[in-house]
């Protein structure tokens, strides 16, 4: 707690710093001034929760000094010493909520009780304060939400919405004297990292921001409110029943608005004018139809309305590029012998081609939607499937698995970003195609080599006769590839891979002390118990009498 000392005089300061018992008042910081001016200043910056103050004083006098408290820092008690007994004073000092009013010389004991009173009225009124606001802060924080649901309850819930219209009504969130609305829906990149990184990855923190600066061009001359919609994982929705203002111009405005504070511009769908709230329902699918079919290849449109409504039909006259109901879509079909072709070729020549050709077709009508890019993302995706499972049967499951997997770190571009880029996509189509073209490539490569499948045999059939020759046959190779291969991929040749193989069988089974040494001979392919521990001693380095012992200890 902080307390100061006002008076002119150097000597009167210290007397109270002197006769007050600080600490046991728990005022642990003590600042003085000279005149009542000089006081106002540090009253400001250091906010002290006690003044003890002289009444005649230069440059700001008591009085002076207890009206400016009054007005700009109430929560500040203050005590009078002076040495004036002058019934005025006294009286001022009360009108203003002065503590005490003492006379000089001061008395210790009447300054200390003073204070006490003082710290006791200021801690009680602190403590009623903190509690006010801490009530507040709990109100504020249920407000929005309780807000956000019955808000949201008008377009989710057409049953209820005339119940819950009133309610917002009588709450004045929105004016009673309104019948008719759009509703504007604002499009939320959620793989936007950068702008999501700024609020510490907290979404509900970045939309609670956007709400705010939407609200700051509307709440103050009524034209609607914004809210986070609970219908959608991430949505901000505004209902606008100012229908006379342009309603392009007022979006661009808050586009500008967060833009100059988030440096992102974003897209919005806009509605059509309908009955509020019985058309809401109606308006949400508008809005997310109008989103969905919003031509990414306009880079400086930012507001979207439905195909059915007039705006929608008046820009249409002046940009022919926009989606109409009579727009050829191009399909996938298209580009897809290109793909297969390239996929099997594994040329990264061909590949990059394949994938140019790709977006030369889906920007060629001059309109790319999101809509349009889920479809062939989709169609994409179902391509993969059937020509993994074309060309490797069996093991298309292992491949599609192994290809699902590198989609999680190599995601497609997110459809309904903020921004777009042809060129995000040609690459996304690239890698797909590459990553495709290896593990088919991969999985061919281990299926036309014998290689695993000899060594597999080799496991299973350890204790039988195994020869170079019956291996050779069973596989339908000559004896030189087995032996060039057992060389290039183990470093051994064929005999030394068996042996190795019958050793680490035997030192297993030796693990079981029931079994003798002239049985595990023959169960690992040695018919000869001297043998077998001859060339057992070899490999290890040890006799199988003495690392069996190992086992008893």
């Amino acid at each position: 707690m902080k307390a100061l000392i006002v008076d002119d005089e150097a000597r009167v300061r210290k007397a109270v710093r002197l006769l007050v018992d600080w600490d046991a008042h728990q005022i642990d910081e003590i600042l003085e001034a000279g005149n009542g001016n000089e006081a106002i200043e540090i009253i400001r910056q250091a906010k002290p929760a006690l003044v003890i103050m002289d009444m005649m004083m230069e440059s700001g006098n008591g009085v002076e000094l207890m009206t400016w408290v009054n007005e700009f820092a109430g929560n500040i008690k203050f005590i009078v010493v002076s040495g004036h007994n002058d019934f005025e004073f006294v009286r001022q000092t009360v009108r203003h909520g002065g503590i005490d009013y003492i006379l000089k010389p001061i008395e210790a004991e009447a300054i200390n009780v003073a204070v006490a009173k003082a710290v006791a009225a200021w801690r009680s009124e602190e403590a009623d304060r903190s509690e006010r606001q801490k009530q507040s802060i709990q109100l504020n924080e249920f407000k929005p939400i309780y807000g956000e649901k019955l808000l949201s309850a008008l377009i989710d819930d057409p049953i209820n919405s005339e119940l819950s219209f009133r309610r917002l009504c009588s709450d004045g969130v929105i004016p009673e004297n309104v019948s008719s609305s759009r509703l504007v829906l604002v499009q939320i990149d959620t793989g936007n990292n950068l702008l999501l990184k700024r609020f510490g990855g907290d979404t509900g923190l970045m939309n609670y921001a956007i709400v705010n600066i939407c609200n700051e061009f509307l709440q103050g001359q009524r034209k609607g409110v914004a809210f986070r919609y609970w219908g959608g994982p991430s949505e901000i929705a505004i209902i606008l029943w100012d229908i006379q203002t342009s309603v392009v111009e007022l979006i661009g405005r808050i586009n500008q608005g967060i833009y100059s504070t988030l440096q992102v511009r974003m897209h919005f769908g806009i509605s059509c004018i309908g009955s509020l709230p019985k058309q809401l329902s109606y308006q949400r699918a508008e809005v997310a139809e109008a989103l969905q079919r919003r031509n990414l290849l306009i880079h400086e449109d930012y507001c979207h309305f439905s195909t059915s409504s007039e705006e929608f039909k008046e820009r249409n006259e002046t940009a022919k590029t926009e989606i109409h109901g009579n727009a050829s879509p191009i399909i996938f079909a298209h580009v897809k012998e290109d793909w297969k072709m390239a996929v099997i070729s594994r040329s990264p020549d061909v590949l990059s081609s394949a994938a140019q050709h790709w977006v030369d077709e889906l920007s060629r009508g001059g309109v790319v939607t999101p809509e349009i890019l889920n479809s062939w993302k989709n169609d994409a995706l179902l391509f993969r499937s059937q020509l993994v499972r074309e060309t490797l049967g069996p093991d298309a499951d292992s491949a599609l698995a192994e290809l699902e997997q590198a989609d999680q770190l190599h995601p497609a571009p997110y459809t309904n970003g903020y921004s777009f880029s042809l060129f995000a996509w040609r690459d996304w189509s690239f890698d797909l195609m590459e990553r495709m073209s290896e593990v088919i490539a991969a999985k061919q490569a281990k299926e036309s080599n014998p290689m695993h499948d000899i060594v597999k045999y080799i496991e299973l059939n350890y204790a039988s006769d195994l020869s170079l020759q019956e291996i050779a046959g069973k596989f339908f190779v000559s004896r030189e590839y087995i032996s060039r291969r057992f060389k290039q991929e183990y470093g051994i040749n064929f005999s030394d891979f068996i042996v190795n193989v019958r050793i680490d069988k035997a030192k297993l089974l030796m693990q079981n002390p029931r079994l003798k040494l002239s049985q595990i001979s023959e169960m690992v392919g040695f018919h000869d118990v001297k043998y077998f521990s001859k060339v057992f001693k070899k490999q290890v380095g040890a006799s199988p009498k003495d690392y069996r012992y190992q086992f008893k200890i």
